[in-house]
């Protein structure tokens, strides 16, 4: 009698549950790196820094003080009592704890909003390129993905009229992020105005990803959808403590909206992670409230970081860049070199130990760009440069 393995039966819904790029180049980088290459890493989209000092000390007396228990699946009421006075300040309006929900990562903010809108054939529309978790659950849940492309002549921020032509019946969400991974981009109010205009017209939920809200240059001034009178009835704002704070391991994220919006997304969380962690959000707590110096600090780093590196891709053959308003991602056109944004990735990553994204790797609008993280050293940001114009000039 012959043996054989089992069949694996996935759900159907498996084929359209997406990847991350950087996390998959990063595999293929570690692979090269064990094979004795020397690799510039220039595609993982987290701070180079650690969490402010006293953000360290605060996780520390929160565990030896037995903060290591379930809390609320909506998270303790002293962070979203913080969230809800800083989110206030920021965007000149008034948000109470009860319209503010922790989640472990703003992934699962992002998630349980699409989760608790999106029903299967409910069309969302997301402006392209973007990051892929927006597509990607959209497509898991059985929505459907209206595309709407990005145009650089207009500073990769989205124009209405490209909205309105994705707009149906069936249009039930519009995901949007400022300021953008991976263009850099930083809406401008009047657009956000002209969306939120749209949205009450048609009663379109708005779903603002604003994790890089504070990582902002040139004395530029975030603006949130959540200042946009009339927003607070058709939008969750999506933010969390990873970028600002350098806190990705702690894997915390928040949504902002209406109560009966938030508590769809608590509901979301309790079956799946429960909760945030509590120590965690302790330490939350401290980062908001604490001194900013150090992110100040990492603010500035980023921006000489982005300086630099637009100084060096306007000296490679083939490569034009609007210069990122914020982020720390640098998005060149690479149109000039003739090579499609895949084949140059890959080939900088086997052939000159760079890397970096495609473009693709948030969606075809992304042909003919490459993302480059700058929120390493910046040792590594001029190596790689360098690197890449020596490639360049080599073809």
């Amino acid at each position: 009698m012959i043996r054989r393995d089992p069949v694996p039966r996935f759900a159907s819904r498996m084929s359209s549950l997406g990847v991350e790029g950087a996390f998959i180049v990063l595999a293929k980088a570690r692979e090269l790196e064990r094979e004795g290459k020397h690799i510039v890493h220039l595609e993982i989209g987290e701070p180079g820094y650690n969490p402010p000092k006293h953000v360290i000390e605060a996780t520390k007396k929160a565990i030896e003080d037995g903060m290591t228990k379930y809390t609320p699946s909506a998270g303790i009421y002293e962070l979203r009592e913080a969230i809800a006075e800083r989110v206030s300040e920021t965007r000149g309006i008034e948000i109470k704890p009860e319209n503010v929900v922790v989640t472990t990562g703003a992934k699962l903010a992002i998630f349980g909003a699409l989760m608790s809108f999106i029903d299967p054939g409910d069309e969302v529309i997301i402006p392209m390129p973007a990051y892929p978790t927006y597509e990607s659950v959209t497509k898991f849940i059985g929505g459907v993905v209206r595309p709407v492309v990005l145009k650089e002549e207009r500073g990769f921020s989205p124009s209405i009229d490209d909205i309105m032509k994705e707009v149906s019946s069936r249009t039930k969400a519009i995901v949007i992020n400022t300021p953008s991974n991976p263009t850099g981009a930083v809406y401008g109010r009047r657009d956000l105005e002209e969306i939120v205009k749209l949205a009450r017209e048609r009663d379109i939920l708005v779903i603002s990803d604003e994790i890089y809200e504070d990582i902002i240059f040139d004395g530029r001034k975030h603006e949130s959808i959540l200042s946009i009178p009339g927003a607070e009835e058709v939008s969750i704002m999506i933010s969390g403590f990873s970028k600002t704070w350098a806190m990705t391991g702690y894997r915390l994220g928040y949504a902002v909206g209406k109560k009966e919006f938030v508590d769809k997304i608590a509901q979301v969380q309790l079956n799946t992670s429960s909760c945030p962690a509590h120590f965690a959000q302790v330490a939350a707590i401290h980062a908001i409230r604490g001194p900013q110096e150090e992110v100040y600090e990492m603010i500035r780093d980023y921006e000489r970081k982005r300086d630099a590196i637009y100084d060096e891709i306007s000296r490679i053959k083939g490569f034009s860049m609007l210069k990122p308003a914020g982020t720390f991602y640098a998005f060149p056109n690479i149109r000039g070199t003739g090579l499609s944004s895949e084949e140059l990735a890959d080939r900088l990553l086997r052939e000159a130990g760079v890397a970096l994204l495609s473009g693709t790797a948030f969606g075809d609008a992304g042909e003919g760009y490459l993302r480059i993280s700058f929120a390493g050293p910046m040792e590594d940001i001029r190596e790689g440069m360098r690197r890449i114009r020596e490639f360049i000039s080599s073809l």
